[in-house]
């Protein structure tokens, strides 16, 4: 049973950089879900119980978009996020991040939830 999620707290534009890095840093190896969230096209459900390598920010300039990168010791699995317009973390009900919702300038959203440990 999926306990529920609130997904309410927004990370400013200019910590997402930071955001990242920390993200990547705290949850290397932890096991995620991706799910794209799509009103016109549908939910798909990209990859689960995958390692996370890292999640990539590439500032405005730089190529603004996200990679997310899954895999032990190397990438067996990528996705990225272009123009990201809003980014959203999860909380379960002990206060603990378990998703982050990344909105794009296209409308689609994607939902990285992490397995608890």
């Amino acid at each position: 049973m999926l306990s529920k999620i609130d997904i309410n707290k927004s990370v400013p534009r200019e910590r997402w950089g930071e955001f990242f890095d920390q993200f990547s840093n705290d949850n290397r190896g932890r096991r995620i879900s991706i799910e794209i969230i799509n009103s016109e096209l549908g939910d798909e459900e990209l990859i689960q119980n995958a390692p996370l390598m890292a999640m990539i920010y590439d500032r405005p300039g730089k190529g603004d978009n996200l990679s997310i990168e899954v895999g032990k010791n190397e990438m067996t699995y990528g996705h990225t996020i272009d123009s990201l317009t809003d980014v959203l973390t999860g909380q379960n009900s002990t206060g603990v991040m378990i998703a982050v919702q990344i909105s794009d300038a296209a409308g689609t959203k994607t939902l990285i939830q992490l397995q608890s440990v």
